[in-house]
């Protein structure tokens, strides 16, 4: 009886097209002669983003329990296979995210992540459109930067606009004043341009504000990155990889510092990442597709839960 806590939260079917999903990638892949790899899930280091929270595997450390943190991506490890020489790789991992349960939020999820060295952010855009096209998707997919989204959405140019302004949106009152401009401007990102993302088809935003880089190079004053969105669900992350360790470092211990301003948890970040830089990442794009949002598209279903074996709740 689907009611009771037992059952899945998925319906077979559903659980079919995710097997017949896997299948696709691995073809997909194999076809392109791009390597399958698999990277630990438990990890000595944490992401130090300010927007994503890790679990903490063993709270109380012993000997036996040391500190760890269920990986939120599988990205370092990935970085750090590159930088050993192993070309090009992909993976499905499942990752894990300290956040709210929703329709399209699951603190354990399926991520399909691959890297291409040799490949810049809009080379890699081709290619995760030709995945998606290879799976069904209609295209060709749309292409907006980040400012003409905004500016087609939203009404102003986001790097020109002022403060006071991006406080009119109703969603930014329950933030203190001292919230900065990128903050504001994800906000209007949430609630205003991503929902119009993607509606006739699906559609990459690309070149991001400099203070947005996250993990990706800035060039002429933009940052390297993309992000997917159908039907105004975001599906897909994707950077033109910074590969300057000293610059990796910096980043990372300006996270912590906001993480620490904030009053949230301050993670060790990861020094096995910054040492396997130093020794030399190649020029590379690369992705995380969220898996279980995809299927969510691809299937018409309303929340993660219907493509789900077993969500948060049921788990």
């Amino acid at each position: 009886m689907r009611g009771e806590g037992w059952a899945p939260s998925a319906p077979i079917v559903a659980l079919k097209a995710r097997a017949d999903l896997y299948r696709s990638l691995r073809a997909f892949f194999d076809a392109r002669g791009v390597m399958e790899v698999e990277t630990p899930i438990l990890s000595a280091h944490a992401t130090v983003d300010r927007h994503i929270d890790s679990f903490a595997a063993a709270p109380h450390p012993s000997p036996l329990t040391p500190h760890g943190f269920l990986h939120t991506s599988p990205e370092f490890a990935m970085k750090r296979l590159l930088c050993a020489g192993s070309g090009p790789i992909w993976q499905i991992a499942k990752v894990f995210r300290a956040e709210e349960s929703g329709r399209v939020h699951n603190p354990e999820f399926s991520l399909l992540e691959w890297y291409r060295p040799g490949y810049d952010h809009h080379q890699l855009m081709d290619e995760v459109e030709a995945l998606l096209r290879a799976l069904g998707v209609a295209g060709p997919f749309a292409r907006l930067t980040y400012t003409e989204a905004f500016q087609r959405y939203a009404g102003f140019d986001p790097e020109a606009v002022a403060p006071d302004h991006l406080r009119t949106l109703p969603e930014a009152e329950a933030l203190d004043d001292g919230a900065d401009r990128d903050t504001l401007l994800d906000l209007w990102m949430s609630f205003r341009v991503g929902p119009q993302l993607g509606r006739e088809r699906p559609c990459f935003l690309h070149d991001f504000p400099a203070s947005q880089a996250a993990l990706s190079r800035v060039v002429a004053g933009k940052a390297q990155r993309f992000e997917l969105f159908w039907e105004g669900l975001e599906l897909a992350n994707g950077f033109h990889e910074l590969t300057d360790a000293a610059e990796q470092q910096r980043r990372f211990e300006a996270d912590q510092t906001r993480r620490q301003a904030e009053g949230r948890p301050v993670p060790p970040y990861d020094r096995h990442l910054i040492a396997a830089l130093q020794a030399g990442l190649p020029d590379c794009a690369g992705v995380a597709l969220g898996l279980d949002r995809l299927l969510m598209r691809l299937t018409g279903a309303a929340s993660l839960a219907e493509v789900m074996a077993f969500d948060s709740g049921r788990a």
